[in-house]
């Protein structure tokens, strides 16, 4: 017999492109809700909740068509929504607390969701991690890219890449703006999406200044903001977060021993289930 917590698992489904969703219907009936109407008004404070959260609705609660049986071997077109774990999280938790089953669901997806949560952070914690050595590489080579060209003063030449890039800001408005300690370094303080910014940035000025034979301090750096603008440009045009605005996560030592330790966990895990 299925508990209450493998009845939400067991009508859990999978999607072409291996995402977990959970049909409104299935999840009502799961809900013992015996009127599919009332549990619309628990997705509709649901999507409130979600929009309230800072999160797209459309992400996590999708209009899709399902077929029912309605006797006698006939089936019948059926409106449904398609559901995320998030979604799920929210219309559980605003569900009719009397009920015991919900009690239950809103266990079952508060710990599923916060397991997800740790996961997706594990992933871009790792993403920062692998992105902050790819800047440091990138940047000695643009360093002796700039000095072979006639960089002088390698601070100004750095700060025209950045005003392109975050429309004037220095590298010091940028510490200020992320609100760092004097010791603090901005790239220590970003996250995989803006670092992935400053890396194309970066990359592709190296390229230009080496393909163009650009010469000189003034050259090298209206180059770098150049570089820095288009790549901007190219973040707006796909409808991106300008990196001035993308949220300053914690220091990247702490990302660093995030993963370490779940590695340790791991290893763990797995000697007990060897």
């Amino acid at each position: 017999m299925l508990t209450t917590e493998n009845a939400f698992e067991a009508i859990k489904k999978i999607d072409n492109n291996g995402s977990e969703y959970w049909s409104s219907r299935e999840l009502a009936k799961a809900l013992e809700y015996a009127d599919y109407r009332n549990f619309l008004t628990a997705i509709s404070k649901a999507k409130v909740a979600c929009k309230n959260s800072g999160e797209v609705i459309h992400n996590h609660f999708v209009d899709a068509n399902e077929m029912a049986q309605i006797g006698s071997g006939a089936e019948k077109l059926l409106e449904t929504i398609n559901l995320s774990r998030y979604a799920c999280y929210l219309i559980v938790q605003n569900s009719d607390p009397t009920k015991i089953v919900v009690a239950k669901g809103q266990t079952y997806f508060a710990i599923q969701t916060r397991r997800q949560e740790k996961t997706d952070n594990l992933i871009e914690d790792n993403s920062r991690v692998y992105m902050r050595e790819e800047m440091k590489k990138h940047n000695t080579a643009l360093m002796q890219t700039a000095s072979i060209a006639g960089v002088e003063n390698y601070a100004i030449f750095q700060n025209a890449g950045y005003k392109g890039l975050y429309d004037g800001l220095t590298m010091q408005d940028i510490h200020t703006k992320k609100k760092l300690k004097k010791s603090q370094k901005i790239l220590d303080h970003m996250n995989s999406e803006e670092l992935a910014a400053n890396l194309f940035r970066a990359t592709q000025t190296d390229a230009k200044i080496k393909r163009e034979n650009v010469k000189g301090q003034g050259n090298a750096s209206f180059t770098h903001y150049v570089v820095g603008q288009k790549v901007r440009k190219t973040i707006a045009s796909l409808g991106g977060t300008m990196p001035e605005k993308l949220p300053t996560p914690d220091a990247i030592g702490k990302a660093q021993v995030r993963i370490k330790k779940s590695k340790k966990v791991n290893k763990i895990e797995d000697k007990k289930t060897s």
